[in-house]
């Protein structure tokens, strides 16, 4: 099975400019975000209602619990919510007041003013990518992403599982980028 294309910081920007220039960049942003700093499928992204990430007050939560209906293997999770992915869940909220005041309403809303999709949601990122000129990304690019840089940044394989999600420790391992630029350092610190 080919894997999802990790994006260069470079392509990262690209993607970041194609999405100021759409006509929903707000929304589109929120989308990329949840992907790539939360580890969202696309299917899981679709699902998301505004009462899962706002409270009461409209605030953000800290922790997004996902019933199992909106999960890929039909079982409730638990999402946390970084720093970074809140203040563009904040950025969203204060773009879209009068949508992210129904609590019952998906998150992200479709140019039909419903919501997304799983595939919807799918083509969304396919279309962003393919504008970007970024061949080879899909909707699983931001997740894979995700537990590659978590693994990069030696996190623990058991925590980046948790956070992935995941059910076997071997399913993460197959998401962790190795190249040869990685092997190299690995083999630097074994003679330092």
């Amino acid at each position: 099975m080919k894997q999802a294309k990790l994006l260069t910081a470079q392509e990262m920007k690209r993607l970041a400019a194609v999405v100021d220039g759409t006509r929903h960049a707000t929304r589109n942003h929120t989308a990329i975000a949840l992907s790539f700093f939360a580890g969202l499928r696309a299917c899981e992204i679709a699902a998301l209602r505004v009462g899962d990430v706002y409270d009461e007050t409209g605030e953000v939560r800290d922790t997004i619990y996902l019933q199992a209906a909106q999960t890929k293997g039909a079982e409730g999770n638990t999402v946390l919510v970084s720093k970074r992915l809140a203040q563009m869940l904040k950025r969203y909220a204060a773009a879209c007041p009068k949508h992210v005041s129904h609590p019952a309403r998906p998150l992200l809303f479709s140019a039909k003013g419903d919501g997304f999709s799983a595939q919807t949601m799918v083509n969304l990122f396919s279309h962003l990518y393919t504008s970007a000129a970024i061949s080879g990304a899909s909707s699983h690019s931001g997740r894979r992403q995700f537990v590659t840089e978590l693994a990069d940044k030696g996190v623990n394989a058991r925590v980046v599982q948790a956070l992935a999600r995941h059910k076997h420790l071997n399913t993460t391992q197959r998401y962790i980028d190795v190249n040869e630029s990685k092997l190299r350092k690995a083999m630097e610190l074994v003679a330092s």
